[in-house]
């Protein structure tokens, strides 16, 4: 099994569309495809963001980095939130998102996510970091 991340990118038309569904509306729907990963055992996590105008940006570009409000960049660049799924393969996460409620016009991003096994198991940051895991039943 392996963890892939589904990322939801809006445009300024799908996020439009979305503020004109009810809210009732779209926790129904949403639910539904929730009961579904959930049933088949394959969701580790989701997360919807909040507006972009409420966030902040850290931007490194210069010697010390400088803090800006949002939202930052193009609305093409900005994600709404993610699934995190544990399935067995790409093949099997792109069927889910195929699945996902999305209005048109929107676009998931998916992505493996690496696992603590595939780095060098005698680095000196791996050890802790897997020590952590451990303590915290994420191993």
């Amino acid at each position: 099994m392996a963890k892939y991340m589904l990322i939801m990118r809006g445009t300024d038309e799908t996020n439009a569309k979305m503020m004109e569904t009810s809210f009732d509306e779209m926790l129904d729907t949403v639910g539904r495809f929730n009961e579904e990963l959930i049933q088949a055992g394959v969701l580790v996590a989701a997360e919807g963001l909040d507006d972009p105008t409420q966030g902040v940006v850290v931007d490194y570009s210069g010697e010390t980095p400088v803090v800006t409000d949002g939202p930052y960049g193009e609305t093409k660049e900005l994600f709404g939130g993610f699934y995190l799924l544990e399935v067995a393969t790409l093949e099997e996460a792109v069927e889910w998102a195929k699945r996902m409620p999305a209005f048109p016009g929107a676009k998931t991003e998916i992505r493996r996510v690496p696992v603590i096994d595939e780095f060098p198991q005698d680095n000196e940051w791996v050890i802790k970091e897997r020590a952590w895991r451990e303590r915290t039943g994420q191993l």
